[in-house]
């Protein structure tokens, strides 16, 4: 399966490199506008996303508003009671007493707009950087949007509609649907593989639930990954980790499967599972779990599964650009980790207040982490394992994105 990854590598830059020449830009043509990169961070609880610098001082740089129609949103919420159901549903239950006002965001490729997922609202937008006004909204199925992902070369998007198991893929500049498939229950993480060849969604199942006990791990639904050729969007493999947990010995462990981070060649998967304090190792190959990684409890949190937030215990991961190492998110256990990728030793518990998510810093040197119970994100040195510098941001940040917005845009 490596060399057909590889193939498909070869094939996707010889298509790229056809297509750049056939599509060049005349040299008389205007330039495209300079862009600055940056990080999105989305503030859930607040509908808010800061940017901040890419690398460095990570330093504040301006705020966007990602529910400026919010007022109309909220009527066509109250005048519809399946609606208001479902809006209330998702304020008591993942929301924790809070609307979910921006869930996963990214930038448009000539960063003139940024684009969002507002759980609340079910809906994907699209804000104009330049005068914070919408340029396109798309609702998705069902009742929730979800976790988002871009392809490589940052056309397409694909986001989660939780409720209706199903992914849309959207044109990111139009909004218009490009395709859509069927998942397991309760779609969450997407990533974009082999050049955008193809799109692994991993479903949760009802998280929502306070049935956590292992002896009614049944209601929790059909949980497995889902891996779609974007061209058909036909589905190419299912993969239920039940049966490969149980064959490495962790029939204990959830098949839930959460975050997750490919090794640059895709030879590896990387992934937390609901209520474990670690991550799990598989590899695609020969489609098997390879290790378990358990990573320190913090003495002070509970052994109540109902209290983890979404029953994640950690979530957050993100990997090094050389794939040497993982940076993970101990959620309720209010540290986040660099962890040797070769020998799965975690290094300094860097204390975090509730970290929810893990990214990778512009210049690859950081990971950078949404503490959401301390509203700021943080930033941790790849080499050395410690913190380097945090940044106060909105109410509950979660996902942080790179992005790109005009150069001299001021916020």
């Amino acid at each position: 399966m490596r060399a057909t990854h590889r193939l498909l590598g070869a094939a996707a830059a010889v298509a790229l490199a056809a297509t750049t020449a056939a599509t060049a830009t005349p040299a008389s043509a205007a330039a495209p506008a300079a862009l600055r990169e940056v990080m999105f961070v989305g503030n859930n609880w607040e509908g808010t996303a800061d940017v901040i610098k890419s690398s460095g001082d990570f330093a504040k740089l301006g705020r966007i508003n990602v529910v400026p129609d919010k007022n109309q949103r909220l009527t066509e919420i109250y005048l519809n009671p399946i609606k208001l159901i479902y809006f209330l549903g998702i304020r008591n239950g993942p929301g924790e007493g809070h609307d979910q006002l921006v869930d996963d965001l990214y930038s448009t490729p000539d960063g003139t707009a940024l684009v969002a997922s507002r759980p609340s609202f079910a809906d994907v937008v699209s804000i104009d950087i330049a005068t914070g006004k919408l340029k396109w909204r798309f609702p998705v199925s069902g009742y929730r949007a979800d976790h988002m992902a871009v392809s490589p070369d940052g056309t397409r998007l694909a986001v989660s509609a939780s409720t209706s198991n199903t992914v849309h893929v959207l044109d990111i500049t139009t909004g218009a649907q490009l395709g859509s498939f069927a998942t397991g229950d309760k779609p969450h993480e997407n990533v974009f593989t082999n050049g955008g060849r193809y799109i692994w969604n991993m479903s949760i199942g009802n998280v929502e639930t306070d049935l956590d006990s292992p002896l009614l791990d049944w209601t929790k639904g059909d949980r497995h990954i889902t891996v779609v050729d974007t061209t058909t969007f036909q589905t190419v493999k299912t993969i239920d980790m039940r049966s490969r947990l149980n064959a490495f010995g962790r029939s204990d462990l959830s098949n839930a499967v959460r975050p997750g981070v490919f090794t640059p060649d895709f030879g590896k998967l990387y992934f937390q599972v609901s209520f474990f304090n670690g991550v799990v190792e598989y590899d695609v190959a020969t489609d098997k779990v390879t290790r378990v990684k358990t990573l320190p409890k913090n003495p002070a949190t509970s052994d109540d599964r109902t209290s983890y937030v979404n029953d994640s215990r950690h979530h957050g991961l993100s990997i090094s650009p050389d794939g040497g190492k993982l940076c993970v998110a101990g959620t309720m256990d209010d540290y986040t980790t660099i962890v040797d990728r070769a020998t799965l030793q975690e290094g300094t518990l860097v204390p975090a207040a509730k970290p929810y998510w893990a990214t990778v810093s512009g210049d690859g040197r950081a990971c950078v982490i949404s503490e959401s119970a301390a509203d700021q994100v943080t930033a941790i040195d790849f080499a050395t394992g410690q913190k380097i510098t945090s940044v106060g941001v909105g109410d509950h940040p979660q996902r942080v994105r790179l992005a790109h917005v005009p150069a001299g845009w001021g916020g």
